[in-house]
């Protein structure tokens, strides 16, 4: 074959020379991709090298769908911390906390902080408890619970009363409440005098914004206390106040804003510290208990003009109380006046009972069928009277009276009683 140029035709390879020395044809530059391969080829008795596809990266996958896993718990987790920490922060600042108020009571003291964080607890004050105790008991360990109005008490407990708190106080206002803190540095001096009764007493205090009027009307009648003169004293049906005759007369210093428990508490231990041992023994040797004496006090101490009387009108009493049966009935017009002035003013349409039905329990006019003592204290008697009702003056007389001008006269029998008041008094006749 004669040695020609080599040429290719419309096959898309350049017509460049590339025979060898033995005019064979090599396609070195030919892409590969572009070659077809001739299925119709006889088999090659070369075992071929069989290509397999590459398997799936699992791995991959997963270790993506683990990350994005993990950043999703790691949010939920945060986003759960973070409402937890809103509401922790929101019991102790009260933050979003509104201004309903819900009544707290209780009879025992509280000696520890976690029992009054449980307290509040229970009462849906706080959501928080954990937090709040751990709070709480931080910041005693800072502050120290002693000291509660400038006051040292290494012994200081939550006193038992009644308290109306607010979530809008935060935790450490609602526990300074439990405490009887003050609610405001707003100080006011008041001066209750001898013979006041628990009604005056009451209008009182609220009228100077100490306290409010439901709040200390619950204390009074509700909370049991530790002091000796009133551990064992309960509400009875026929007493209008249970703490009539133990608020006791003086002057105090109150805050704007106290707690109704701690208002109470410094007429209850002031009372129990003026009357001594020595007034308690007397009332034993007596043979009248404290409760009927300081009801004889009561009656004297309204029916005096003055403390010069008060043991003249003592021993009249006491006589009529040693002879019950002809004289079953004290006969004064004071236990009525009680209820009818007093008492029957501060009652409402809520009240448990009439001034009526009351009446029925302190009315000693000799058409009464009150035998002896009324139910109870007409009033909050002063030292004067109680130790007038211990120590009477030694006297027959069974009746007594008074002129206009507040002169005070005795007589043993009826017809001298009526003959003196013809002399002195002819006006109090009665036709």
């Amino acid at each position: 074959m004669e040695n020609k140029d080599f040429e290719l035709k419309e096959n898309g390879i350049n017509p460049v020379s590339t025979a060898g020395k033995d005019n064979d044809v090599y396609f070195s530059n030919v892409n590969v991709d572009d070659v077809k391969v001739n299925t119709t080829r006889e088999k090659s008795t070369t075992p071929s090298a069989t290509v397999k596809k590459a398997p799936p990266k699992k791995k991959k996958e997963k270790g993506v769908t683990g990350t994005y896993m993990f950043f999703i718990i790691v949010i939920v987790v945060s986003m759960i911390f973070s409402v937890y920490a809103v509401m922790c922060m929101n019991d102790v600042l009260a933050i979003t906390k509104t201004n309903s108020t819900v009544t707290v009571s209780y009879n025992e003291p509280i000696d520890n902080i976690g029992d009054a964080v449980n307290l509040l607890s229970d009462n849906g004050l706080i959501k928080c408890k954990n937090f709040c105790k751990f709070f709480a008991k931080f910041r005693e360990s800072q502050v120290g619970p002693q000291y509660r109005n400038g006051i040292y008490n290494k012994d200081w407990k939550y006193e038992p009363g009644v308290y109306y708190l607010s979530g809008k106080m935060g935790l450490e206002g609602m526990l300074q409440a439990m405490q009887g803190d003050n609610a405001t540095a707003e100080t006011v001096t008041l001066t209750f005098p001898e013979g006041y009764t628990v009604a005056e007493i009451v209008d009182k205090l609220v009228a100077n914004e100490v306290c409010d009027k439901a709040s200390l009307l619950s204390v009074i009648e509700s909370v049991e206390f530790s002091y000796s003169l009133v551990s064992d004293l309960k509400a009875k049906e026929e007493v209008p106040y249970r703490l009539e005759g133990y608020m006791f007369p003086d002057t105090y210093d109150f805050y704007v804003g106290e707690s109704a428990s701690s208002v109470v508490k410094k007429f209850l231990s002031n009372g129990d510290a003026r009357i001594t041992e020595k007034y308690r023994n007397k009332a034993k040797e007596s043979g009248f208990t404290m409760q009927e004496i300081i009801t004889i006090a009561s009656i004297i101490q309204m029916e005096a003009g003055n403390e010069e009387q008060m043991k003249t009108i003592s021993a009249v009493l006491h006589n009529r109380l040693s002879d019950k049966a002809n004289f079953p009935s004290l006969g004064c017009d004071s236990t009525g006046d009680y209820i009818r002035n007093k008492v029957a003013p501060s009652l409402s349409s809520t009240s448990a009972h009439t001034a009526d039905y009351y009446l029925n329990y302190y009315s000693t006019s000799s058409t009464s069928t009150v035998v002896g003592l009324p139910q109870g204290p007409i009033c909050n008697p002063g030292l004067a009277a109680i130790n007038a009702a211990l120590n009477p003056n030694n006297s027959d007389a069974y009746y007594f009276f008074h002129d206009n001008k507040g002169n005070l006269y005795t007589a043993k029998t009826y017809s001298e009683f009526k003959e003196k008041v013809a002399a002195y008094a002819p006006y109090l006749l009665v036709d």
